[in-house]
């Protein structure tokens, strides 16, 4: 039953052609049982009058006639005929009295007709030719095997209903005539009969009309809108897309399931803050061309994002070469464990740049990008600044500007974090601590944590030949090793 009411509910023109069909059907149905009424109607009333007149004559026969036959010298009555061959009186037989009330009784009942014919008619009776239907019927009445007591015939089609019924006239055992009743029921007479119910059907069958005419009407509309809305769905699934571009996966997530209201509103929470920017950037633009420095920048920035979003980091904002972050809102796991996911990017970051390196040095990118890092843990205020036309979602304090600083005395391919931030992923890095110094902006002594990239965490000192010359890479070194290196190779230059 759903799956019908749901193959309607998107078809609307079969649901409004199946209720004209329910409604064409109920005249059908009123005709047929108007039908199977008058065919027992009829029957009934024949059958009725068919009895009537042999009560009438045997009454007659009984009372009347045997009454008459015992009295002497008294007046009989007779009958006085209107059909033109029959001019004389004659006594009033049973014959004659039963043909007289019938064609009294034919004028009072309507659509009723009695006949009687005879074989050897009494005196004061018409002779009468019978039918084929007559024949057959005196012939049916009289054969030993029939047991049907009279013989009916139906006829009629849309515009009326007649039967006709042909009782024997016996007279002991020989069936001297026919006594026909002929019953006739109009098509009017039967619609009258109902007329309160067909005025009930022609009022619910045009209130059904409306009511269908009406939901295909708002089916339409449903359709209309349904259509609308899923364009609106997917015209807002585009601006979606497109405005996911320059929000955070996080700060979308959190605006578009209902978490974060867009007003202005900003809380202070302890974060760990990242910040990197690429070693002699501006150098490397005047050795490239716009094209391909896009091109190199939108790849770096690209990778980065990926790191950034894997360990669930909210960049913050992209200024020219450098990249802010920060882990602890709009999602955190605790201060410790948003420290040490900080720890793991900033790793798997110099890690990438390493291998994109070597790829561009390949593409012939003659110096790659290289970065330096400073992270910082401590509390910043967090949220939505600006006006109430246009926000940042944004970080600002001073523990943010300390990572930025500490970003600054980095080296090329290198890490340098605070105390806090060392304290929660030491287990992680090895690094060694840095003499303590001022930062602009910071009132505290700061004392620095360099992270050494050896073993997992550094890659090692590589080669490239290039022609007649010979590159060796040692970003991420400490300078001690590089020195050995130096050294070694400058012996062997002398040598030559």
């Amino acid at each position: 039953m759903q799956k019908l009411i749901d193959h309607l509910t998107a078809h609307p023109k079969q649901l409004y052609l199946v209720a004209l069909t329910a409604i064409a059907l109920l005249p059908v149905a009123l005709w047929l049982d108007l039908n199977s009424l008058s065919h027992h109607n009829l029957h009934r009333q024949a059958n009725g009058l068919n009895k009537l007149m042999y009560e009438i004559r045997d009454h007659y026969e009984i009372s009347v006639g045997s009454a008459a036959a015992s009295t002497t010298g008294a007046e009989q009555a007779t009958l006085m005929y209107r059909e033109s061959n029959v001019t004389e009186p004659a006594p009033l037989s049973a014959d004659a009295a039963t043909i007289a009330l019938s064609e009294r009784f034919s004028e009072i009942l309507p659509g009723t007709t009695f006949r009687f014919v005879f074989e050897d008619p009494q005196a004061g009776v018409p002779t009468t030719e019978l039918s084929d239907f007559e024949r057959h019927a005196l012939e049916r009445l009289r054969d030993p095997e029939n047991q049907r007591p009279h013989i009916v015939q139906e006829a009629g089609g849309l515009l009326g209903h007649r039967l006709t019924v042909a009782a024997p006239l016996k007279e002991g055992d020989h069936i001297r005539g026919l006594q026909i009743v002929h019953v006739r029921q109009p098509l009017s007479l039967n619609l009258s009969s109902f007329k309160f119910l067909l005025g009930y059907m022609l009022i619910a069958g045009t209130l059904v009309v409306i009511f269908a005419r009406h939901q295909l009407q708002l089916a339409g509309k449903f359709r209309d809108a349904n259509a609308e809305l899923s364009e609106n769905n997917a015209f807002l699934a585009d601006v979606s897309l497109k405005i996911s571009k320059y929000l955070e996966p996080q700060v979308y997530r959190s605006i578009f399931e209902g978490e974060r209201d867009a007003s202005i509103s900003t809380e202070r929470k302890k974060l760990t803050v990242f910040f990197s920017d690429i070693k002699d950037f501006t150098a490397t633009t005047e050795r490239m061309q716009p094209e391909e420095l896009t091109a190199l920048l939108n790849e770096y920035f690209t990778e980065m994002g990926l790191i950034a979003e894997k360990h669930g980091a909210t960049i913050d904002k992209f200024i020219g070469d450098a990249i802010v972050a920060f882990v602890g809102d709009p999602t955190s796991q605790g201060v410790a464990e948003d420290a040490r996911a900080c720890v793991k990017m900033a790793l798997d970051m110099q890690a990438r740049l390493d291998e994109l390196e070597q790829i561009w040095r390949a593409r012939g990118i003659e110096h790659p990008f290289r970065a330096r890092m400073g992270l910082n843990t401590g509390y910043c205020n967090v949220g939505n600044f600006g006006s109430e036309t246009r926000m940042d979602y944004t970080i600002i304090g001073a523990e943010a500007n300390l990572a930025a600083r500490l970003e600054g005395i980095a080296e090329p391919g290198g890490i340098v974090m605070s105390y806090e931030t060392y304290a929660h992923a030491k287990d992680l890095v090895a690094a060694e601590p840095l003499a303590p110094q001022h930062f602009k902006g910071i009132s505290r002594e700061i004392t620095p944590y360099r992270v050494l990239r050896h073993g997992t965490n550094r890659r090692s000192a590589t080669a490239t030949d290039q022609g007649e010359n010979l590159v060796v890479h040692m970003q991420g070194l400490d300078k001690e090793t590089r020195d050995k290196i130096a050294t070694a190779v400058r012996g062997v230059l002398d040598a030559m």
